[in-house]
């Protein structure tokens, strides 16, 4: 087992949780995701996440739309389902219960 590896698999658990959270607020295409992944520093390539988007399409938790693009192919925008908005509630839910525990334990003496 390597660091990077460990690392690798720490913000894989964390990416859904992320991209569900960046649309929460509005419908977005897959490069503006990708852009408010990279601007926290969460790195993701556009391999990782086409087949994330489509699991979590199929899941039931976004919907998408074509949109017509003034500078070139028409683009697909996702966004929250109903189902998506109560997925990511209760994400957020675990996200501050665990990071609670988690900073109790690493920031102990």
């Amino acid at each position: 087992m390597t660091i990077e590896n460990t690392k690798a698999q720490m913000r894989k658990g964390v990416l859904e949780f992320c991209i569900l959270s960046v649309l929460k607020e509005k419908d977005a295409y897959t490069s503006e995701i990708l852009d408010t992944l990279k601007n926290a520093k969460l790195l993701v390539v556009e391999g990782t996440i086409y087949p994330l988007l489509t699991r979590l399409k199929n899941d039931g938790l976004l919907h998408y739309r074509w949109e017509e693009s003034t500078s070139g192919p028409p683009r697909k925008y996702y966004g929250l389902t109903d189902e998506g908005q109560y997925f990511l509630n209760e994400l957020n839910n675990t996200w501050t219960e665990l990071s609670n525990a988690v900073n109790l334990i690493t920031n102990k003496q």
